[in-house]
């Protein structure tokens, strides 16, 4: 089968209406009629000799033989993307489109301010900000750029690490002015422990270290949330202990609100990480602006250890 001259339009078209969702949203986006979205994906499906797409009354699901299609045109799409940058230098000059993903707490205090001075700094990008209980798997096509805790489990993307991070226990010292603080990780196993439930961890699950040993406790609780703030608040308003984030609670150790316990024991690694595709290389937005984050923790001029 020869591949014909409007196949880049039909790949653009495709990944268009996955991204949309269904042909009266896309026909919106496009500026045409639904029929003509229906008509479009029929002849490419007759050039094709195959399927792209189970249609029902409400919503549209790809075939096995679409989810291959729709691969395959994003890789080459940002292929193309990429090569035409290069061969304009285009490339020098960050410009278009930057879709940013990060964590509820760490994107509201962190990430977005730098966005908005970055985008001081180059206004022909344009962001669109996300933030999430849980990073969104790249291979969705979701986000350009993803800030995340704890290096990647896929090696196929690029990861650049951001800053350091550790996750501290601590609680206020009125609890532990009511509660004998814990001396061993088992301790934790007599004390009201505040729950964060993000991420794929374990719920309750807590892993400690300490030089070669390693300890994991059960842990429970009267108070469990999705959202980082909210538990902070509970720690210092007294009702238990909790691991968090060292940037998130930095201000509150520092000033005596909270108090460090067991710490001796570290817990698993959560340093912070741009992680982009490997096709955004070139990208001069996704470049431009993960050098700039990196700089900023760096140089400590973003509001990292200023959170609300």
């Amino acid at each position: 089968m020869s591949t014909p001259s409007s196949a880049p339009s039909e790949m653009q078209f495709f990944s268009t209406l996955i991204r949309y969702g269904s042909f009266s949203a896309t026909a919106r986006e496009l500026n045409v009629t639904t029929p003509a979205i229906s008509k479009r994906l029929s002849l490419m499906e007759a050039r094709l000799g195959v399927q792209l797409l189970v249609r029902t009354t409400r919503r549209i699901s790809l075939t096995p033989e679409g989810e291959i299609y729709l691969e395959h045109s994003r890789r080459i799409l940002a292929d193309i993307d990429d090569m035409e940058k290069l061969v304009t230098r285009a490339v020098a000059a960050p410009k278009g489109l930057l879709r940013v993903n990060a964590t509820l707490g760490f994107g509201r205090s962190n990430i977005a301010p730098l966005i908005s001075q970055f985008a001081k700094r180059h206004p022909e990008v344009q962001f669109q900000l996300q933030l999430t209980v849980n990073p969104p798997p790249l291979s969705e096509d979701t986000c350009d750029v993803c800030i995340r805790f704890g290096e990647p489990p896929d090696a196929r993307v690029i990861a650049r690490r951001i800053a350091s991070n550790r996750r501290l226990l601590c609680a206020s010292p009125a609890y532990l002015a009511r509660h004998a603080a814990p001396q061993v990780p088992n301790d934790l196993t007599r004390h009201n422990c505040v729950g964060i439930r993000q991420g794929d961890e374990a719920y309750g699950i807590w892993h400690l270290t300490s030089a070669k040993r390693t300890e994991t406790v059960k842990v429970r609780g009267s108070l469990s949330t999705n959202d980082g703030e909210i538990a902070v608040n509970w720690a210092l308003a007294g009702h238990g202990i909790l691991m968090r984030a060292e940037w998130d609670i930095a201000k509150y150790l520092k000033s005596g609100r909270l108090r460090q316990v067991l710490e001796n024991w570290q817990t698993p690694p959560a340093d912070i990480y741009a992680v982009y595709p490997q096709r955004h290389h070139t990208a001069a937005r996704v470049r431009a602006f993960v050098d700039y984050i990196v700089d900023a923790f760096a140089t400590g001029t973003t509001s990292q250890l200023k959170h609300s």
